[in-house]
């Protein structure tokens, strides 16, 4: 699986296509409280690790693509980072702002990471946390590589959903909503069959890969909060407007046959850390 792809609640995804891309990307500023509400976060672990394995400290400047309402954000500017959190989705974006307030060194912008153009660069650090799998696949990897000092630190993290052999059995009763509606993909697999998350190919002309670690947890879900978490996925909104409503029809269904049941979610975080090969001149 490409570094940075999160996969779908129950339905474990390809790498987006083309034609989908763009589509898709934007539909996540439709509900953007609902997305900042219900979208898992990664462990505290994950940002110290960040932190120690980039070689980062307070006042090192980052470019963070895809911020979406700041979840990853929000954790790098707590540990001193200076951030340009670019997000395409304005609502997203404004959400954002409100919760990073309180961080001056911290500047979203509205925009996408292809169109953008910055007046600043170098960086010591490009991030992004489920979200690099929208970028266009000849600027993942070539655009941070120009945005970076020599040395600088390329790092990709996000949360893969995961089904252990001993999840509720409404995790798995779910998968015939998602066959009856022709949800593509299939189920996740158990945690324990995630491994870290590695650059592809096409990465090692630019970086040299350093750290890959995993990190499994779990968040608690109300079932109405579960499901403003399924409107909000890619996979929904690929289903069209008819299909998608047929799905959640039936997730609702079948969440109140079992009187509204509080459900666990099972994630494998990651994270990726590569470093900048070369010189500025390249």
């Amino acid at each position: 699986m490409e570094v940075g792809h999160a996969a779908a609640p129950h339905r474990s995804m390809g790498v987006v296509e083309d034609d989908k891309r763009n589509r898709l990307r934007a539909g996540f500023d439709k509900a953007a409280e609902d997305y900042d509400r219900t979208r898992p976060v990664c462990p505290a672990q994950v940002f110290d690790d960040l932190m120690r394995l980039a070689g980062l400290a307070p006042g090192d400047r980052a470019v963070e693509i895809g911020c979406g309402t700041g979840q990853a954000t929000v954790p790098l500017a707590q540990r001193g980072l200076a951030i340009t959190a670019l997000e395409l989705g304005a609502e997203l974006a404004a959400v954002a702002r409100r919760r990073l307030a309180g961080f001056p060194s911290v500047d979203v912008v509205t925009t996408s990471f292809e169109s953008w153009e910055p007046q600043d660069a170098p960086f010591d650090a490009v991030v992004a946390f489920n979200s690099l799998h929208w970028i266009h696949p000849q600027l993942r990897y070539s655009k941070p590589f120009g945005l970076l000092e020599p040395g600088g630190a390329m790092v990709v993290g996000g949360c893969l959903w995961a089904q252990p052999a001993d999840a509720d059995r409404f995790w798995t009763d779910a998968q015939d909503d998602y066959r009856a509606v022709g949800y593509q993909g299939g189920p996740p697999p158990p945690p324990e069959q995630i491994g870290p998350q590695h650059f592809p190919v096409e990465a090692a002309a630019f970086f040299e890969e350093v750290a890959s670690l995993r990190y499994p947890f779990q968040v608690g879900y109300s079932a109405e909060d579960y499901l403003a978490n399924l409107a909000t996925q890619s996979g929904t909104h690929a289903l069209g407007e008819a299909r998608s409503a047929e799905f959640m029809a039936r997730v609702r269904d079948r969440l109140q046959s079992l009187d509204w049941p509080a459900l666990t979610a099972t994630f494998v975080g990651f994270l990726t850390v590569g470093q900048r090969r070369g010189s500025r001149e390249e």
